[in-house]
């Protein structure tokens, strides 16, 4: 039987208001009706000469694999000044933000650390973490309510992360702290001083795993850090910074999506107790359930391009040096591709959402990310199989990186 949301969204305003309405918070906190109402505009919405904005599937499965709508890297942010914080200082210098080549060579240094084998291994250390943190979690029950997010999303990944590391677990949850303020940089940024937190967030990760690799590089173990940095000082792919950068984005990645995930996935769960009580033990139906969940609330909202040329996009100019969103979460609800998009229905086939990209920046990280909430969240509804809301979860002020801010539960009794 599908897992389903009867309470679809309708839109509830213009599409010049909904675009003015979708970074404001309240459009951070339900973007839904936004995306449902700027639908009126079309798949593609040119935003004037600066800009255009992607909400369809097959167009932005094209922009995606368009290699004229390049990444915004160094060159870019250089243009705009954003390279002079310390953020895009460190972003500039990973894959994600990389054009060719620097990227393929990147992608091929880290490649490994996600390719399925090593995710595959990796599955252990996520049930471990999730077994760790649910009994915790039993000794506050009698507490009252408590906050998911702080508790259980967050605690699951930065173990997993912090252990592939080798990060002492002292030091990982003020790394998590600087983790999510690091995100805020992916917003749009309307005035340098909103990049303040996420400029301090990235310094603290940048001089903590600078230290990591100067320590593991006088001692090597058989961590990940350790095997970067072998493997960088014997065929010298990446300068130094580039290596460090490499190992601040494997924590972001590592930690941000997964949690983010878990939080939504629990969340749709237990909305639909009955679909909850066979997630702790279908596996088939946990995967199907995380695809759902990535569909229809995903951790990545918006991607976004820079045009290096003149481009006829569905018959829209975009020009050279303007910017392109890509609007994941609207494209995953696209109706000429998802019957019923509003719906939650697990018995959805081939149904492929864009919530990790496409094409050659397809994120690496997906399936680590992926098994991390496939393994946790039964694990979780196992040990708390009358896991409720408490009351209505709060979001961070994000809408690129959207994820509960708080989530507070009832764990309940079996």
């Amino acid at each position: 039987m599908p897992s389903t949301d009867h309470q679809l969204t309708e839109p509830v305003m213009g599409p010049a208001e909904a675009l003015s309405e979708l970074f404001t918070p309240a459009g951070k906190h339900n973007p839904y009706p936004l995306y449902d109402a700027l639908w009126d505009l079309g798949p593609v919405i040119p935003l004037g000469p600066s800009g255009t904005l992607v909400l369809g599937y097959d167009e932005v499965c094209t922009a995606l694999r368009d290699p004229r709508l390049l990444v915004t890297d160094a060159d870019v942010h250089r243009t705009t000044g954003m390279i002079d914080h310390s953020s895009w200082q460190c972003f500039t210098k990973i894959m994600m933000f990389s054009n060719s080549p620097d990227h393929e060579r990147m992608r091929r240094f880290a490649g490994w650390a996600y390719a399925p084998r090593q995710v595959a291994e990796h599955r252990h250390l996520a049930a471990r973490a999730a077994e760790r943190w649910t009994a915790r979690l039993a000794t506050l029950a009698e507490d009252g309510p408590l906050d998911l997010v702080e508790a259980f999303a967050t605690r699951v990944p930065i173990t997993v992360s912090g252990e592939l590391l080798g990060i002492p677990e002292a030091d990982r949850m003020a790394l998590r702290t600087a983790i999510t303020a690091t995100t805020t940089a992916f917003e749009p940024v309307f005035d340098r001083g909103e990049l303040a937190a996420a400029d301090s967030g990235m310094d603290v990760l940048v001089a903590y795993l600078g230290s990591l690799v100067r320590e593991r590089r006088r001692r090597l173990g058989e961590d990940l850090v350790s095997v970067m940095v072998r493997d960088r000082d014997a065929a010298g792919a990446l300068s130094e910074e580039e290596l460090i950068a490499s190992l601040v984005m494997f924590l972001i990645a590592g930690v941000q999506s997964p949690s983010d995930l878990i939080g939504s996935v629990v969340r749709r769960a237990v909305e639909h107790p009955a679909v909850a009580r066979e997630l702790a033990t279908d596996d088939g139906l946990v995967a199907a359930f995380v695809t759902e969940t990535l569909r229809h609330d995903p951790p990545n909202h918006v991607l976004t391009r820079a045009a290096c040329t003149d481009i006829d996009f569905y018959g829209h100019r975009v020009a050279a040096g303007s910017r392109v969103l890509l609007v994941l979460a609207a494209a995953n609800r696209d109706p000429r591709r998802f019957p019923d998009p509003a719906v939650f229905d697990v018995t959805r086939r081939d149904s492929r959402p864009l919530s990790f990209g496409l094409g050659p920046h397809y994120c690496l990280g997906a399936a680590f990310a992926r098994m991390q909430v496939e393994v946790a969240v039964p694990i979780l509804l196992r040990r708390f199989p009358c896991l409720a809301l408490a009351g209505p979860p709060s979001f961070r002020d994000q809408l690129v990186t959207r994820g509960f801010a708080r989530m507070d539960v009832t764990l309940g009794t079996a």
